[in-house]
């Protein structure tokens, strides 16, 4: 039996991704309203209309296949299929509005819970690609993450508003830090190599990691929710625990500080 290279998937996310990279391109530096969700949930038109574009070019090849969104109204009707689309037109919009380049298309097609094809694609810097299997990719060149095994001499991304509320001031001295917009955008830093870790300490939802998470994997990464537990998409709750993505040689030592830390108790890997 022969097995499925989801190329046709690949492909046709990569479409969108470039699609909507032109459209948040278009907009990034002309003048337009910021609306609000909720609280601290900003959204603008190159969200919405990204959003747009991404489940048009999905869903006109890929009728079948459910469809999760952050700026899409979510339906249960998702949760019966196999095959789902897991989207973030825009992660990092706070970075957008800011004129910060650390945010992200994030397009994944998602089997069983299981990630197979991933795509993050900075609009102003670089496209990243993965499919289970078969690696992990900007353009031509294959992504292998870092290969640090001293957690003192590691560098990891940290998240802006986390740091900014002092959550990160117990690590101090434990690694170097740097903070960090979308973590759609770290995931695939991390997957290329250009730093060796992140870990988030609140919740984020399926459509914010779900591509990058296979970057990583795919690169030789290691990643995880912040409780240890392996990350499976598709869930009824789409909100996950803090996520701990990293090379292999320093997930151990990130988890056992997050352990002593934050305290969570038997179900943190040690």
């Amino acid at each position: 039996m022969k097995t499925h290279t989801f190329a046709a998937e690949k492909d046709r996310a990569i479409v969108a991704a470039l699609e909507a990279g032109a459209i948040i391109r278009s907009i990034y530096n002309t003048n337009y309203t910021v609306d609000y969700k909720e609280k601290d949930s900003p959204v603008t038109r190159a969200d919405r209309e990204a959003n747009h574009t991404i489940h048009r070019i999905i869903q006109d090849a890929f009728p079948e296949d459910g469809w999760l969104s952050e700026e899409t109204v979510d339906s249960p009707a998702r949760l019966s299929r196999r095959r789902v689309w897991v989207v973030d037109p825009m992660d990092g919009t706070k970075e957008f509005i800011q004129k910060i380049p650390e945010f992200a298309v994030s397009i994944a097609l998602v089997e069983d819970g299981v990630p197979v094809v991933g795509v993050a694609y900075n609009p102003v810097g670089k496209l990243y690609w993965a499919v289970r299997g078969q690696g992990a990719w900007c353009e031509e060149q294959r992504l292998q993450v870092s290969p640090l095994a001293r957690l003192q001499d590691a560098t990891i991304l940290s998240s802006r508003s986390e740091t900014k509320r002092g959550e990160w001031d117990v690590f101090k001295g434990a690694f170097q830090t740097r903070p960090t917009g979308s973590i759609a955008y770290k995931l695939a830093v991390i997957a290329a190599g250009e730093a060796d870790a992140s870990f988030t300490l609140v919740p984020k939802n399926e459509w914010d990691i779900c591509a990058g998470v296979l970057l990583v994997e795919e690169a030789g990464g290691k990643i995880s929710n912040l409780d240890g537990t392996t990350v499976v998409f598709n869930q009824a709750k789409t909100l996950l625990p803090g996520l701990v993505a990293s090379n292999a040689s320093l997930y151990d030592p990130i988890m056992q500080l997050i352990s002593r830390h934050k305290r969570f108790g038997p179900s943190v890997r040690q």
